[in-house]
C-alpha cells in the first residue's frame, strides 16, 4: 500500500466541464499529484439516476477523461478510470445500503431538491413513511426513481471501496461525505476497523465563478441562458461574446463589493485566470470603463483555455491512447478495490469464493 495518503474524487460526464469546474476543483487537484496517490473517477453509474442518450454518455465520458488530462491529471501520476470499470462500486454500495436507514436517504438535501424538481414534497414524518407526495408529485411518481434516493449510498461506497483518506469536496457534498464517514463508523463499530473515515479535503480559496447573466448565481452547465456560461471548450469569439454580454450595472466604478455583483464577478475570474488579485486588477483598471475590464477579462480567459482546448483535441483525436490510460487506470483501481471487497465480504460473513 502506498505511503502516500490517498485521495479519491469523482465526477459525472455530464457533458463540457465550466471554467468554474476548471478554477474551483480541477486545476487544485493537479497540484496534489505529487503528494497523494490520487484517483479521479468518472462515475457514469451516478449519471443514469437521469434520463440519458446511451450514445451521448460514452460520447461524454471518453470527452470527460480528455478533459480531465487537458487540465493537468497526469495519467503518469495518478490513476483516471471509470466507475462502471471496476467490480466493488456496487457490490459494496449493496453492503452499505443494508447498514443505512432510509430516513437517513430521505433527509438528504439534494434528494429533496431534485424530488421537489419532479414535483415530491419530502417530509420526515413517520407516519408518511418519510414522503409526502404534493399533487402533481402523484402524478409524476414514476419520474422519480430509487436510484435518486440511493445515489448517496453509492457515492460512499465510490469513496470507501478505496479507503480514501481525503476527499474534495464542495458545499453541495457536505452532506453527502458526512454520510459517508457515518458509514464507515458504523461498519468498523459492528464488524471491527476496516475502513477508514475519509476526511474533506477543503481546497485553497478558489474564485467564486457566478453566472454571466445572473451573478447572485453560481455559474452552471445546466443553465438555460446560453450567455451565463464559460464552457472550457468554447471557441474564443463565443467566450468573447459572453463577457462582452455580461451583467454589470447602471454606474461607472470598477469597484469589488457585494453592491457590484456582475463587476465583482468579472474581477474574480480576471484574477483567476490572468494571476495578481482583485485589488491589483481594480488599482490597474482605475478610471476606466467596463468595456475595458470586460475586454481584459476576455483576453485573459481565452489565453488561459487556449492551451487547454489544443490539448483536448489532440486527445479526442487519439482514442486508442485514451483507452490505454483507462485500461491502466481500470487495473490499478480493481486491485485496490478487490482489497477492500474481499475484506467487507468476509467480515459480513459471505463465504468465500471456491477457487
Amino acid at each position: 500500500m502506498s505511503e502516500k495518503p490517498v485521495i479519491l474524487t469523482c465526477a459525472q460526464p455530464s457533458g463540457v466541464l465550466t471554467l468554474g469546474n476548471y478554477l474551483g476543483a480541477l486545476r487544485n487537484w493537479a497540484t496534489l499529484l505529487d503528494s497523494a496517490e490520487c484517483f479521479f473517477g468518472i462515475v457514469d453509474m451516478h449519471s443514469i439516476t437521469a434520463k440519458t442518450v446511451p450514445a451521448d454518455l460514452r460520447r461524454n465520458t471518453l470527452s470527460c477523461l480528455a478533459q480531465y488530462i487537458a487540465c493537468g491529471m497526469d495519467p503518469e501520476k495518478s490513476h483516471l478510470f471509470i466507475q462502471s470499470h471496476v467490480i466493488g462500486h456496487a457490490e459494496l454500495a449493496w453492503v452499505l445500503g443494508c447498514q443505512t436507514p432510509i430516513g437517513d436517504l430521505q433527509r438528504m438535501t439534494q434528494f429533496k431538491e431534485k424530488a421537489a424538481r419532479l414535483g415530491f414534497s419530502v417530509a420526515d414524518s413517520e407516519e408518511s413513511g418519510g414522503m409526502r407526495f404534493s399533487h402533481e408529485g402523484a402524478r409524476a411518481q414514476a419520474s422519480v426513481n430509487s436510484g435518486l434516493l440511493f445515489y448517496p449510498v453509492l457515492m460512499a461506497a465510490d469513496i470507501l471501496l478505496y479507503n480514501a483518506d481525503k476527499v474534495p469536496v464542495g458545499d453541495d457534498q457536505r452532506q453527502h461525505l458526512e454520510l459517508t464517514r457515518d458509514l464507515a463508523r458504523r461498519f468498523n463499530h459492528n464488524y471491527s476497523d476496516t475502513f477508514t473515515v475519509p476526511e474533506p479535503l477543503i481546497p485553497k480559496e478558489a474564485a467564486r465563478i457566478r453566472s454571466l447573466q445572473d451573478p447572485v448565481r453560481k455559474m452552471s452547465k445546466s443553465d438555460e441562458d446560453p450567455l451565463a456560461t464559460l464552457f472550457l471548450l468554447d471557441p474564443p469569439e463565443r467566450i468573447r461574446k459572453k463577457i462582452m454580454s455580461a451583467v454589470t450595472d447602471s454606474d461607472t466604478e470598477i469597484r469589488y463589493g457585494e453592491d457590484k455583483a456582475g463587476v465583482s464577478n468579472l474581477l474574480q475570474i480576471l484574477a483567476a485566470t490572468a494571476g495578481g488579485t482583485v485589488e491589483d486588477w481594480v488599482d490597474s483598471l482605475s478610471g476606466k470603463g467596463y468595456a475595458e475590464l470586460k475586454k481584459e477579462t476576455a483576453d485573459a480567459v481565452v489565453a488561459l483555455l487556449e492551451p487547454v482546448q489544443k490539448h483536448y483535441a489532440e486527445l479526442m483525436a487519439d482514442k486508442g491512447y485514451l483507452e490505454s490510460v483507462l485500461k491502466a487506470g481500470a487495473e490499478a483501481a480493481q486491485q485496490r478495490a478487490y482489497r477492500t471487497l474481499s475484506k467487507v465480504y468476509r467480515k459480513v460473513g459471505f463465504y468465500a469464493r471456491v477457487r
